[in-house]
């Protein structure tokens, strides 16, 4: 509900705005993060009460939660003047479409880690994306206050994971020890400031000798990372002097630091308690970068040539970018949008421009644009005019798609879309009903274009409408979107794999098509030749008739006959290829011949030939490369090999990860996204492209699916 008697948070220029994505693998407490400190700042009453909590208008009741897992959220927060978008992105690997999304909106990201669970290989993964993209870093740690947390050792598995740069800027205090042990403070190493909470509320207190003692060395280590990378030189002379070192001037440091994407600070965080969520809050806009720090991404014409220039600036021309889009089944169509330059006004014609593959398609197309609001809680609030750097929700943009642009009419361009994750598991989906059936297609084109992590196509061979994800989670979030936004309910099942069949031995065969019954009959006899050719040679078919024992007009219709049975197959129903077919004799009646009567004795000749030219079945072969971690290849190619795969080539790239480039049957890798996450601890991809046909083994004939009847003509 849009609440029109509420203020929304808002900047007054691009500089006053920070957009931080929030990284974290699923339960490392990124959500709850989202909602304490919008308690911290006011923005919410109680932190982790869904209704209040909520980021984006939402009316699911209890499927609230599991709906926000799934889709990228934004949540803007006010602190000191400077308005902080937090996107809280989906922590599970299926939705790595929507961590980019967040990431492309972002201008600095926050990696939330829990204290118990540690780093997993997708948050490593994004770690390296962030670094290729020079977008600045910092670590928050939740469950600190777990009896178990071991903060000094969950910096050092940071550090491990991240690189050099990775430092504790905030260590926690605690009381006890064992299941008795209470976190009762907060020490800032480099403001030497100490937070004591043990009263429910930040108290400033001298720092505890002990803490000082035990936390002593990283606050050296620390330091003199900063002073190092300080652009003042007399630091160093006076640290080496053992002089006092003003805090303010190495806050300042540090804070350049992290902006410049060199020095990724650690904080310890008890989102329950609010420990430190009052540190962190503060911390943001002073260490993350404002939007005018940081280069547009390549905005080009829609003819491909770049737009020089182009800068963060609200009197520019307007470039905003699509990153979510969602049919909320009471609010409508909602667009998650930043707006990159120029300003975005309500109530407006916006021309929408696609990605390069399809502008030709949607060129010149134009959409009305609803009203910018923003979320708070469980309100929408209009913010009128939303300028170059900030982000906001948008209704109505009915045709927009996520990764499209948003341009002035007058002056159209294009932003280069980020890049979106393949999706690589499929599953068969046919409507449940007559009624369901009415709406499949267009359902499912609107969820594409929600989530182009989703591909959907309609596999020729076997008939079958094909779903691809990312894995079961994406794929189940999908179909749950299928029912409640746009209400269709579908079936699923194992898609088929698009065998065929061939010839593994010459032969011939006699197609005699002979029906006189009194009046007009049917004649048309035909012998052929066949012989079987390579893979991929399709249907090479030879006319060697001679003394026109077959009428040269009809030929073409033998041929067709042929066609037309090779395409429906001789056996289970999979089309029959590469052969070559020579037509060397026949019969004809001057009277009763016709194209009909021929095209059916072709089709004859082919049935009869397969009695003893000893069919075989062929199975797709996929090119298949898979990246994974060093550790792990051992296992994937032992996988592969289990697979009948053929391994073919191996390369280390430069992060020390493995690329294995193998030859493998498309039966074995139906699952094989959600199998390959499993070896490889999450952190292994892979992508996979037709290669060719070749012959099934006779043993794993009972695994095929045979066509449905009905699937094909007969």
């Amino acid at each position: 509900m849009v609440d029109r008697t509420v203020a929304a948070p808002r900047a007054e220029e691009p500089r006053d705005i920070r957009n931080v994505a929030l990284v974290g693998p699923s339960g490392s407490g990124k959500t709850s993060l989202v909602e304490a400190l919008l308690a911290e700042s006011g923005e919410i009453r109680r932190p982790g009460n869904v209704e209040e909590g909520t980021t984006v208008s939402d009316h699911d009741g209890i499927e609230i939660r599991r709906h926000r897992s799934a889709r990228l959220t934004l949540a803007p927060v006010m602190v000191d003047g400077v308005k902080v978008n937090l996107l809280d992105t989906p922590g599970h690997p299926d939705f790595l479409g929507a961590a980019r999304a967040g990431l492309r909106g972002a201008d600095a990201a926050l990696f939330v880690i829990s204290a118990m669970d540690g780093v997993d290989g997708r948050t490593r993964s994004l770690w390296r994306e962030c670094a290729a993209l020079g977008i600045p870093r910092a670590v928050a740690v939740t469950g600190i206050d777990h009896p178990r947390a071991d903060f000094d050792a969950v910096v050092a598995r940071c550090r491990e994971a991240f690189g050099p740069g990775v430092h504790a800027a905030y260590v926690p205090a605690f009381e006890g020890s064992g299941d008795r042990r209470s976190l009762v403070g907060l020490w800032g190493l480099i403001s030497e400031r100490y937070y004591d909470y043990s009263g429910g509320e930040a108290v400033p207190r001298p720092v505890p000798a002990r803490l000082r003692e035990a936390s002593g060395p990283l606050r050296e280590i620390l330091v003199e990372e900063v002073i190092t990378e300080s652009e003042d030189e007399t630091l160093m002379e006076r640290y080496m002097e053992g002089g006092e070192l003003d805090p303010d001037l190495l806050i300042a440091d540090v804070q350049r630091a992290v902006a410049a994407g060199g020095f990724h600070p650690v904080l310890a965080l008890d989102t329950i308690r609010g420990v430190g969520v009052r540190e962190l809050l503060r911390e943001l806009p002073l260490s993350c970068p404002d939007p005018t720090r940081r280069p547009l991404p390549h905005v080009e014409r829609p003819d491909g040539r770049e737009v020089e220039g182009m800068s963060c600036d609200p009197e520019g021309p307007l470039v905003a970018e699509v990153l979510s889009t969602e049919n909320d089944p009471y609010v409508g169509r909602m667009s998650l949008v930043r707006v990159f330059s120029g300003t975005l006004a309500p109530e407006v014609d916006v021309h929408l421009s696609g990605a390069v593959s399809d502008e030709e398609e949607r060129a010149g197309e134009r959409e009305h644009s609803g009203s910018p609001f923003v979320p708070a809680g469980p309100r929408a609030l209009p913010v009128g005019e939303v300028f170059a750097g900030d982000l906001c929700l948008v209704s109505k943009l009915m045709s927009a798609r996520t990764g499209d642009t948003l341009s002035s009419t007058e002056r159209p361009l294009r932003v280069r879309p980020w890049t979106f994750p393949d999706p690589m598991m499929p599953v068969a989906i046919a409507a449940a009903s007559s009624a369901d059936e009415d709406r499949l297609s267009r359902a499912v084109a609107r969820l594409v274009s929600e989530d182009p992590s989703l591909r959907v196509e309609v596999d020729s061979e076997t008939r079958q409408m094909v779903l691809w994800s990312l894995g079961e989670a994406h794929l189940e979030a999908a179909l749950d979107r299928l029912e409640s936004h746009h209400g269709v309910r579908v079936d699923t099942e194992e898609p088929r794999v698009p065998l065929r069949e061939t010839f593994t031995v010459p032969g011939q065969g006699v197609g005699r098509n002979v029906k006189q019954s009194g009046g007009h009959g049917e004649y048309g006899v035909c012998r052929i030749r066949v012989e079987p050719l390579e893979s991929g040679a399709g249907l090479e078919f030879v006319d060697r008739i001679v003394g026109g024992v077959v009428p040269r007009r009809y030929v073409p219709a033998v041929e067709k006959g042929i066609r037309a049975q090779m395409a429906d197959g001789i056996g289970d129903g999979f089309p029959l290829v590469d052969l070559r077919v020579t037509l060397y004799d026949g019969q004809a009646h001057a009277v009763d011949s016709s194209d009909m009567a021929f095209q059916k004795a072709g089709r004859l000749a082919i049935r009869d030939a397969a009695t003893t030219c000893e069919p075989a079945l062929l199975e797709p072969l996929d090119t298949v490369t898979v990246e994974v971690e060093g550790s792990d290849l051992g296992a994937v190619l032992n996988d592969l090999s289990a697979r009948r795969g053929r391994v073919v080539g191996t390369e280390t790239v430069d992060d020390g990860r493995v690329v294995v480039r193998a030859e493998v049957p498309e039966l074995e890798i139906v699952r094989y996204a959600v199998e390959l996450r499993a070896l490889s601890h999450g952190t292994g991809t892979f992508t996979r492209s037709y290669l060719r046909h070749e012959r099934l083994p006779g043993h794993l004939e009972h695994r095929v699916a045979r066509p449905r009847s009905g699937d094909r003509d007969t």
